[in-house]
């Protein structure tokens, strides 16, 4: 193993959105997941952002990715684990903003408290959404504000568990009457799986890939 790949999780993030490789991202989709890539028609799709939060690396202090539990009242993915986003509304210039804006809504983070440092390709979904991924770094120690109509429970996974991509399973989940194969991770009794799972499965690969 090089001594690049010993080096955090955190660092080699940095450095990936950093590096010119980054510049035009690929789509995400997971390469089993025909789910995904049933939705052939982007241009149809509505447009929504979604965040991923992570804590600065620090000496006592490693890294983590803050994620939701959405509200079991919710008309779809009750209960979920999901990233702080949703749909684009017109005040919105970008996915940047429209990240932003709904983090703030959701879980009280303040657009002056994040870094922007990167995005990752789209996401589209047959449920009629195109995601965009918006990557910022966050102080430790930020108090946050579930907002319960959307979010049940606010938790913070460790990078180095999110961006290992040995970490993650196949499991299958059936879809309009056929089963089909999805990627999970897990993090004490939380299930990430999902468009969420295909995001941070993607950001891994991404960064398992990567060399300076």
């Amino acid at each position: 193993m090089t001594n690049y790949e010993h080096r955090h999780y955190f660092d080699r993030l940095v450095d990936y959105f950093a590096s010119e490789k980054n510049k035009n991202p690929s789509r995400i989709y997971h390469p089993e997941l025909d789910v995904y890539r049933s939705v052939k028609d982007e241009s149809e799709l509505r447009p929504a952002a979604v965040l991923l939060p992570i804590t600065r690396q620090e000496e006592d202090n490693e890294s983590h990715l803050v994620l939701t539990v959405r509200s079991a009242n919710l008309k779809s993915h009750a209960g979920q684990i999901s990233l702080p986003g949703g749909t684009q509304e017109e005040q919105d210039h970008d996915a940047k903003e429209t990240a932003l804006r709904e983090s703030e809504e959701e879980i009280g983070l303040l657009r002056n408290q994040v870094e922007i440092i990167g995005r990752l390709g789209t996401l589209a979904l047959p449920s009629g959404f195109l995601i965009t991924p918006i990557v910022g770094i966050i102080e430790n120690g930020l108090e946050f504000v579930a907002q319960p109509e959307e979010v049940a429970e606010i938790f913070h996974a460790p990078l180095d568990l999110i961006l290992d991509i040995t970490a993650y399973q196949k499991s299958s989940v059936e879809f309009k009457g056929s089963p089909r194969t999805i990627v999970e991770v897990h993090y004490e009794d939380y299930r990430i799986w999902g468009a969420t799972a295909a995001i941070l499965y993607h950001l891994a690969t991404e960064i398992s890939k990567f060399r300076i």
